[in-house]
């Protein structure tokens, strides 16, 4: 019985976080796919500066901003996670990077 009289709890709980939230679980979850999907930047940033510059750009450039994108990719995450439930920076739970909010969302691959 107290068991299930736990779980109810949390359930309210969780529930009521929605309520005075616009989206955490939103937040929440861009968070952990913010976290998961940052390794992959480098490869598309090499990828993606070979398209418009060539091989040398990609060589140089592609990896820097890949290793740079990585880095804020995962610093939000965790920022995301950690603070999902409350509506910090920036306010109403609006995604902190917009180009694009989840990784590969415009369709890369």
């Amino acid at each position: 019985m107290r068991k299930i009289t736990c779980l109810c709890l949390i359930i309210i709980l969780l529930s009521g976080i929605t309520v005075f939230a616009d989206t955490p679980l939103k937040k929440l979850g861009r968070g952990f796919a913010n976290i998961i999907s940052c390794p992959m930047e480098i490869p598309y940033r090499i990828g993606e500066a070979n398209v418009e510059n060539g091989p040398f750009a990609a060589a140089t450039w592609g990896i820097l901003d890949g290793i740079y994108r990585t880095f804020v990719r995962v610093s939000v995450g965790v920022y995301e996670v950690v603070t999902f439930p409350l509506p910090w920076w920036p306010n109403d739970y609006k995604p902190i990077i917009n180009d694009p909010e989840f990784f590969l969302e415009d369709g890369v691959f």
